[in-house]
């Protein structure tokens, strides 16, 4: 044999063993183990219809207005209402009175039932509608009673989710539509971007029109403005079901349509759906567990769902999308947006490196080109290409920190970091005119800036450029000097009170409740995770802190202002594991265990808070795997007992195996790490990242020496 054909039979058996080695793990059927209807009630502001992990189109009722008609574009877990665009909604018989604004027809939706890819409810109490989606589309199946010989089925134009002023939705044939709308706003600010659509029915209509406020247009093919929509009128004398699809761009019809054309040929409803799930099996079965308590495996599943459903992909099969300088650009990859990196950075980032690093190194890419269009700073919170600026802090330089943390690395980590220090040392950095560190000036000239808790994201978010810095681009000044910009925090301290507080421009103490953003000056004292043993030491060591974090975990359910642990709020999530830099770690573990069974339930009310673009499921799959991202820019986890009997993360190196767990003894009695003893409290992710076994032991009484001996790591 050649030494050219023997190389070729290497690469052959070296590619099929990687081939093999991707499939060695059985599939479980987990897409069936998701419960969509959790959390979409009380605070959760989740959704229960259908999406693709990553998908851009979401076809669901809406969280704010479920009467409102089925949606093709929704976020899960925002705090505010939001997108919504294009109902359609079907209806018994000929329309006899305008839709209006839809919401006025009060059509009741109920019957809900909800698994990864699908999605099914009951409208008017007769109608079924189902829904399921490929990436870029949406397919829609209603079925009518027996006894009716008519169905409408409406499209709202210029009906969202908020108040829309610029729709456009033109009739093009007997069974085909096509338009597009604005995106109305988000918590009060305008976000204009323009979605497009393109739609089918699988049967010609008897008749057609078009409605704007209370006026019917019948045979009318132009729709336009607030309140105004298209119709389709079948009869469903013989056939009671009628089948819809909509694809949808947010840069033409034209794309729209191709998108359509590309992804959802067909009208096989049974064959959309099964793909979409089989997408959804091959995500969750990245993590499979064993528990006795089916409760806690749904809920666990479908964290881990919510964890996958953002950020969301926003460019064509075609590679076109619309910009942050709202010019069309061309990707070679994939572009996201959907960043609501305030939330993400504390949890659901660091779980997306882990399982999908190709896709987390596409979200930074994405992120680092969302800033060269739109100014040159990084932006806080995205919605289509438009950034809100909603939220406080530098949290996007956390957020890619925390992704080449845990081995998201595939992108140009020096121009990132150029971009990373525009926004932290140029005042006037902005993305679409908003800045990225408003106040930047006055913490540059006196080390700390008048709104604490804001100071303490800055802190967090200069700690993590150091860490990127160091690791990504080999940079240690430049480390260096962003990690004493850290520990500015020490400058809100106020050893009277021996808590930290905001400061008037003359140094001056504010009021002692003065600026804790979406917390208490209770909850935001922890706040600084990369040198909690400094914090503790300032306030008097270990047995003190110990203490004072007792207090706070008295309720584990308050609001934003109350002085206890607020389990449904992020500047909250990581407080729990404060416990580890104490006397106490296995206080720790009884907390998050309580947490988890006291604060999460299988119910449609079961989220403490808002899920957050997933920001709150990768916290509960993190918090019942025992394992915390809690520094920012480190790659490593706080470890706490795991609540299920074993789990199996199929990493891309080797699988990390979780054994010993259990949901009802919360305490570490002792822990091995392939089989020889582990005493720590911490665990660097270089040691797991190509797998490996903890073995727990867990009790239902606490062992107070396990973990005590080995101090995790703080950075001064």
């Amino acid at each position: 044999m050649t030494k050219r054909k023997n190389k070729r039979v290497q690469f052959l058996i070296l590619a099929f063993f990687a081939f093999c080695t991707q499939k060695l793990y059985a599939q479980d059927n987990l897409a069936g183990k998701v419960n969509t209807m959790i959390g979409t009630k009380a605070s959760g502001n989740t959704y229960p219809g259908a999406t693709y992990p990553f998908g851009m189109v979401q076809f669901t009722r809406s969280y704010f207005s479920p009467q409102s008609g089925f949606v093709i574009n929704q976020l899960s877990g925002a705090g505010c209402d939001e997108m919504g665009n294009f109902p359609v909604l079907p209806l018994l018989g000929d329309l006899s009175i305008s839709p209006d604004s839809i919401i006025n027809l009060r059509m009741n939706v109920s019957k809900e039932v909800g698994s990864a890819g699908y999605y099914q409810a009951t409208v008017a109490d007769s109608i079924k509608a189902q829904f399921t989606v490929t990436k870029r589309t949406g397919f829609a199946k209603f079925t009518y009673p027996d006894k009716e010989h008519k169905a409408t089925i409406i499209i709202g134009g210029g009906v969202a989710a908020t108040p829309i002023s610029t729709s456009s939705i033109v009739i093009t044939g007997k069974n085909s539509c096509e338009g597009y709308a604005d995106g109305g706003s988000f918590c009060g600010i305008a976000t204009p971007y323009k979605v497009y659509f393109v739609a089918q029915f699988d049967n010609n209509a008897c008749n057609s029109g078009v409605w704007k406020n209370q006026k019917i247009t019948k045979n009318g093919t132009f729709a336009e403005g607030s309140h105004s929509g298209v119709y389709f009128t079948f009869d469903v004398e013989s056939n009671k079901v009628i089948q819809y699809k909509i694809g949808v761009s947010y840069v033409s019809v034209e794309n729209a349509r191709k998108n359509l054309e590309a992804e959802n040929t067909g009208w096989s409803f049974d064959k959309v759906k099964a793909n979409a799930e089989s997408k959804w099996n091959s995500c969750l079965n990245k993590i499979q567990i064993k528990s006795s308590d089916s409760s806690f495996v749904q809920q666990f599943y479908t964290h881990l769902y919510h964890s996958y459903i953002h950020p969301n992909i926003c460019n064509d099969v075609n590679g076109e999308y619309m910009g942050a300088d709202y010019r069309i650009h061309q990707t070679s990859t994939n572009e996201y947006t959907s960043f609501s990196n305030w939330d993400t950075y504390r949890t659901q980032i660091q779980l997306l490196s882990i399982l999908e690093p190709d896709v987390a190194s596409d979200v930074v890419q994405s992120l680092e080109v969302f800033a060269k269009q739109s100014g040159g700073g990084f932006p806080r919170w995205v919605l289509a290409n438009v950034e809100t600026g909603i939220m406080q802090g530098d949290p996007t330089a956390i957020l890619i920190a925390n992704a080449y943390a845990f081995g998201a690395r595939n992108y140009d980590t020096r121009s990132i970091l150029a971009t990373m220090r525009h926004g932290a040392e140029d005042p006037t950095a902005h993305s679409q005119g908003i800045l990225t560190r408003p106040g930047l000036q006055n913490f540059l000239d006196k080390g700390y800036y008048t709104n604490a808790s804001m100071q303490l994201e800055y802190n967090s978010a200069d700690f993590a450029i150091s860490q990127f810095a160091l690791h990504a681009c080999n940079d240690e000044y430049i480390s260096q000097w962003y990690q004493h910009k850290a520990q500015s925090w020490k400058k809100l301290y106020n050893p009277e009170r021996k808590w930290l507080q905001s400061r008037n421009a003359d140094g001056s103490w504010k009021n002692y409740d003065a600026d804790w953003r979406e917390a208490t000056y209770k909850n935001y004292f922890w706040m600084v995770p990369f040198n909690l043993k400094a914090l503790i030491d300032t306030i008097g060591g270990k047995h003190i802190a110990a203490k004072r974090l007792d207090s706070l975990f008295v309720r584990l359910d308050a609001n934003y202002g109350q002085e206890w642990f607020a389990s449904g709020n992020e500047p909250s999530f990581a407080t729990p594991w404060a416990y580890n830099w104490t006397d106490a770690p296995y206080k720790a573990q009884a907390v998050v265990h309580r947490v988890l069974k006291e604060q999460y339930f299988d119910k449609p009310g079961g989220l403490p808070g808002n899920d957050d673009l997933g920001a709150m499921g990768a916290y509960y799959v993190f918090s019942a795997l025992g394992l915390f991202p809690e520094i920012p820019g480190v790659g490593g986890f706080s470890i706490t007992s795991p609540y299920m009997q074993s789990a199996v993360i199929h990493l891309k190196n080797g699988d990390l195996k979780i054994v010993g767990g259990s949901e009802n003894k919360p305490y570490i009695k002792s822990l091995k790490f392939n089989g020889k003893k582990y005493e720590s409290t911490w665990i660097d992710w270089s040691t797991i990242a190509n797998g490996g076994t903890l073995q727990f032991d867990l009790s239902g009484k606490p062992n107070k020496t396990w973990g005590t001996t080995q101090s995790p790591p703080s950075f001064n």
